[in-house]
């Protein structure tokens, strides 16, 4: 083909791609139906309003809202996505009938290379609720008062052994050494002595891994062979291997954990769906994957943050160290209790309020099954749609907290958390608040609310306070600022590195 050729080739698919622009441009300004939401204006058709949203979602949640209303429909690789937001938002979403909302044709693509086959979205819903009941087992009350200790004895170790705090004063990459405290800390708790044994720094980076399968693209091409989704799969396979190889060693010794010590694969092993199938071991270390994935994903992002805003805050640093002097001295500091954390009111108060700010997931979808009419409006949500709820932009909504972009942990003094009777329900592993009522659902709502929530402020308010008792913490500048978010997965956290200065009390 000579140049002449290639030259009037090019120009004739220029054309081409000129035309197919301006005629997509041009459907958008044509009149549309009063049930159709409005259409968030973009130029190129399929990718639509990727890059913009993927860059900042919620900056791009809030100049749609100001420029259409709560209620929009913005293009994702060739799928509509209709955006509802604000409290009557969340409930019309996040507490739909599950006839009409489907969670897991949404997810699956994403969950199922990073978990496995079989489990969470890979399985009927009323698989996947027995799968959060049989989990619950390391979630009871006894369960969470016996882990407080052990969280600490874990951070303690890090900061003893680490490298990165070794000496009385020195700076760290707060990011990765809370990825690494917060796999321990996870695996020490919910998954036993063994599993903890067998896990080291590396698996933090696995985990780090497998996070990355949760890129927005993977909702199309999960399967695509970016190195991104070459470093999940490998990662899966690793984390797999040390699942199965314990399950192998206990079934092979006839002993179900070492010492007798009951812990979650030993429970998992004893589980049976109702159908009276035995969970199959390939489940069992899937669900093991999913469960410290689960425990250690949001920590991991959640700790960061917290440690950023206490270095940029050390006046808040100080007055949590003074809180615990003040309500725990008992002649000189001791190990920790479960029922301290409730003498630590500010602790909580910090934990409470960063992931206000910090909402480590900015998009809850669901797969629209049957046309929904929302009430109060013209629009009918059909089912080429996928709904889309934003929690963060409640949180971040001065209606419901003044000055809400400003980090105040002060602004829950006075706050009582309140459930409401009627806001309760049982979805087939045990009785949970809705919750879909409230602007402030750092966990999700509904039946897909996050079961380890709970333990999630256990272990965040652990990791804090034996931080705050044995270091201080400053920016590298001095000055009282954070890093950018990182949105390049579907879980929002701290763009990396982001380094602070650390120095051993006395």
């Amino acid at each position: 083909m000579d140049v002449n050729t290639v030259a009037r080739f090019s120009i004739h698919a220029l054309c081409i791609m000129l035309l197919s622009i301006f005629a997509h441009v041009l459907r958008q300004f044509l009149p549309r139906s009063k049930s159709e939401p409005p259409i968030v204006f973009h130029w190129i058709p399929f990718v639509g309003n990727a890059i913009s949203y993927g860059t900042d979602p919620f900056v791009f949640y809030s100049k749609c809202r100001e420029k259409y209303g709560d209620i929009f429909t913005f293009v994702l690789f060739g799928r509509k996505m209709t955006v509802y937001l604000g409290l009557d938002g969340n409930e019309f979403i996040l507490n739909g009938r599950l006839q009409d909302l489907n969670a897991e044709e949404i997810y699956s693509p994403l969950t199922t290379p990073v978990f496995g086959k079989d489990i969470i979205y890979d399985c009927p819903n009323a698989k996947l609720m027995e799968q959060k009941k049989f989990v619950k087992f390391g979630l009871t009350h006894d369960s969470l008062k016996s882990y407080v200790q052990l969280i600490e004895a874990e951070v303690l170790e890090y900061l003893q052994s680490t490298p990165s705090f070794s000496g009385s004063l020195g700076t760290v990459d707060i990011t990765a050494a809370m990825a690494e405290v917060t796999i321990f800390t996870a695996s020490r708790a919910l998954l036993g002595a063994e599993v903890r044994q067998k896990l080291n720094a590396e698996c933090a980076e696995l985990y780090h891994d497998l996070d990355l399968g949760f890129r927005p693209i993977n909702f199309l091409m999960p399967w695509a062979p970016f190195p991104q989704n070459r470093r999940r799969d490998a990662a899966h396979a690793k984390m797999s291997s040390i699942y199965l190889d314990i399950i192998a060693e206990r079934r092979a010794s006839g002993k179900k954990a070492p010492d007798g010590q009951h812990d979650m694969i030993w429970h998992l092993m004893d589980c049976v769906y109702k159908n009276g199938q035995q969970i199959p071991d390939l489940e069992i270390t899937r669900m093991m994957i999913t469960l410290l994935m689960a425990g250690q994903h949001s920590s991991s992002s959640s700790s960061s943050w917290i440690m950023l805003r206490l270095a940029s805050r050390p006046d808040i640093a100080e007055e949590l160290y003074q809180e615990q002097v003040s309500n725990l001295g008992r002649g000189g500091l001791q190990p920790l209790q479960y029922e301290d954390i409730d003498k630590l009111p500010l602790l909580q108060n910090v934990v409470k309020e960063t992931l206000r700010v910090h909402s480590s997931i900015h998009s809850l979808m669901r797969k629209v099954k049957n046309p929904m009419h929302v009430p109060n409006t013209n629009y009918i949500i059909t089912p080429d749609k996928v709904l889309v709820a934003s929690p963060i932009t409640t949180h971040m909504d001065t209606e419901f907290f003044p000055d809400a972009h400003v980090w105040d942990p002060h602004r829950w003094d006075a706050h009582e958390d309140e459930e409401l009777e009627q806001d309760i329900v049982d979805y087939g592993y045990g009785k949970v608040s809705k919750g879909t009522k409230s602007p402030y659902l750092p966990f999700g709502a509904g039946r897909h609310r996050c079961i380890g929530e709970r333990f999630a402020y256990i272990n965040l308010c652990t990791i804090i306070a034996t931080m705050v008792r044995t270091l201080k913490f400053a920016t590298i500048d001095g000055r009282p600022t954070v890093p950018p978010t990182d949105y390049t997965s579907l879980f929002s956290r701290p763009t990396q590195p982001a380094v602070i200065r650390w120095e051993r009390r006395s």
